[in-house]
Parts: structure tokens; C-alpha cells; sequence
């Protein structure tokens, strides 16, 4: 879903960092984070990129995982796969403005996210996670020298093992096209002031959580469907105000339905997320979990729908297998 609104480099700024880097003569290592703005975060605790490079068929880009995280922190000795895709979501921003020059006021729209994933280099040890994203650019289109639509593959190590093959398919809108397509509710402060009163939380053990705080899904009168918590002061949710429910959070409800639905504490090993549409925040959002017929060993495909008004607005497959996996 869209970017933060962030304020932009000038030109002349915008012109040297993207170029240098764009030519590959970025540098050659980092002892920190990439700025935050490249990521579209506030918060430098959420920015989890430290550095890229030009690769022969496409980019680098390195990260490093935290031994804890207050939101995505460790579980049953692994990772959370949903760090995954918050690193991709980094790495598909990062590279549109620094390899592609899209300026950094320029909202960044998913249209699909996926990833497939091994266990085993999920390991959580002693030390943060050391992440590597070979990123390949497919199907880059431009309007003029515009970039305004991406398709990237991802091939993911942790700590040297091969983690995960991933997909990212994104849009890149102007601030005018934006303010276009979304009329007043382009406006956060339109968007807040409308906003719905937070609904209780369904049992944090359901899903796998602790907290009511970091449950995104409300009970309701009919089994596996919920209304999303769309809770605008969580800190890593929403790390800065956006004008709908964000992404990540889309990401999260799918992956807590999946986790309601699947018996014990089981691991999402891949994940297919199709965004059709915002949601916004002056309507109720629901969420739908199904277990499908399709088993292979102890894994379990789960399908979930989310809806406004009707319509839909995330679909993901999920396939789930338990720790013992």
C-alpha cells in the first residue's frame, strides 16, 4: 500500500545520492542503517536495511535482523517470517529511489507480495540475523524516465543459508496522481478525523500473541471471520499517520486468521498477498480465514479474504506447518 508522506531531498540532493548510487559507486559498506527516508520509516529502531550495491544481474542489498523486536520478535526458537517481508517491503522502496530515481515523496502502492521459505535458516541465535536480498528487476515500466510500476524476484540467505525465493510487484505514484486517486481521503487528517473506534481483541493466545495490543483482529458472531483492529497509535503498525490501513498491517491480519485457524503454534512458510484495493479507516474491515482440502505432509494451506463494503480488498494463501516441522 502507499508510502509515508515524506518531506523530499531538492533536486540537487535527489540528483547526487541516486546517481552515485544508481552508477554503483554507492558505499561500499555501512557501520549504520540507510537513512530512514529511503525506507519510508520514522522510526530508526523499524529501518532494517544497512547497505546495497550493484550486482551483475541486479542488486544486493544487505539487512540485519534483531535478536528482539518488540513487534516481530522471535518465537519458538525462529524468526518471524513476517520480518521477511517487512525487509522486502524495505528493499523495493529503497531501490526504486536510490537504482530508479523515484523521488522520495512518491508513494509506493503494492499490488502483490509472496514468499516461500525454509525453516531451518530461520534459526534465532546469539547474535542479530544477518540478511542478503539478490534482487532482479522484472517487467520495470516507465513513463518517460518515470519509473511508475516495478516487478522485482528475490533470492534470500540468513546467515549464509538460503532462506526464501520472494516476489514484489509495486506502483509508483506523484503526489498529484495520488491526491487523484484518492480524493479527500488522500488527506490523513481527513482520514483520522473519520476514523472508527478500536474494537476489542479477540484472546492474544489465538494468535499467537501476547498482548491485546498486538492483536489486529476483533472478535465476532461467526467463526473464523473478524473485524480488522485497525489500531492507529501502535508504533510499528504505524510508525507514521497514512491516510488507510496500511499494508503490513493487511499482512499481519492475514497471518494472525491463518494462525487462529491452524490448530497450535504454527509457522506461515509461505505467503501469496494480492492487494486490490485501500481500506479505509471509516468502515469496518473483515477477515476471513478457510482451510483448504490441501495438505502435504503437516502443512496446511489457509485462504484468507479481507473486505470493505463488500469488496475485496486483500486475498492471500498461507501455508502453515507447526514448529515441529
Amino acid at each position: 500500500m502507499a508510502g509515508a508522506t515524506l518531506t523530499p531531498y531538492s533536486r540537487a540532493q535527489r540528483h547526487d545520492i541516486g546517481g552515485r548510487c544508481a552508477d554503483g559507486n554507492g558505499p561500499s559498506e555501512l557501520t549504520t542503517t540507510v537513512p530512514r527516508e529511503y525506507v519510508h520509516r520514522v522510526a530508526l529502531s523499524e529501518v532494517f536495511l544497512t547497505n546495497w550495491q550493484r550486482a551483475e544481474d541486479g542488486w544486493v542489498v544487505s539487512a540485519q535482523w534483531p535478536r528482539a523486536h518488540t513487534f516481530y520478535g522471535p518465537a519458538h526458537g525462529l524468526h518471524d517470517p513476517i520480518l521477511l517481508i517487512e525487509t522486502i517491503r524495505q528493499s523495493g522502496i529503497l531501490l526504486s529511489h536510490v537504482a530508479h530515481r523515484v523521488p522520495l515523496d512518491h508513494p509506493i502502492i503494492w499490488q502483490r507480495v509472496r514468499y516461500d521459505l525454509t525453516t531451518r535458516a530461520l534459526r534465532a541465535a546469539e547474535q542479530p540475523a544477518e540478511v542478503e536480498l539478490h534482487v532482479t528487476d522484472r517487467d520495470m515500466v516507465h513513463r518517460g524516465t518515470r519509473l511508475v510500476s516495478a516487478h522485482q524476484e528475490f533470492r534470500i540467505r540468513c546467515d549464509g543459508e538460503d532462506l526464501a525465493s520472494a516476489t514484489l510487484i509495486y506502483s509508483c505514484h506523484s503526489p498529484a496522481v495520488y491526491r487523484r486517486l484518492r480524493g479527500d481521503y488522500g488527506d490523513v487528517a481527513f482520514a483520522y478525523s473519520r476514523k472508527l473506534p478500536l474494537p476489542q481483541a479477540i484472546a492474544p493466545h489465538l494468535v499467537a500473541r501476547e498482548h491485546d495490543r498486538d492483536v489486529v483482529l476483533s472478535p465476532t458472531d461467526r467463526a473464523a471471520r473478524w473485524q480488522l483492529r485497525v489500531d492507529t497509535s501502535h508504533p510499528v503498525l504505524f510508525d507514521h499517520p497514512v491516510d488507510h490501513a496500511p499494508g503490513m498491517l493487511m499482512i499481519e491480519a492475514a497471518r494472525q486468521a491463518a494462525q487462529a485457524a491452524t490448530p497450535g503454534f504454527t509457522v506461515p512458510v509461505s505467503m501469496d498477498c494480492s492487494f486490490e484495493r485501500y481500506a479505509e479507516l471509516d468502515a469496518p474491515t473483515w477477515v476471513q480465514a478457510r482451510t483448504t482440502d490441501r495438505t502435504d505432509g503437516d502443512r496446511r494451506e489457509v485462504e484468507v479474504a479481507v473486505e470493505q463494503h463488500g469488496k475485496p480488498v486483500v486475498t492471500a494463501q498461507i501455508g502453515c506447518v507447526p514448529t515441529s516441522s
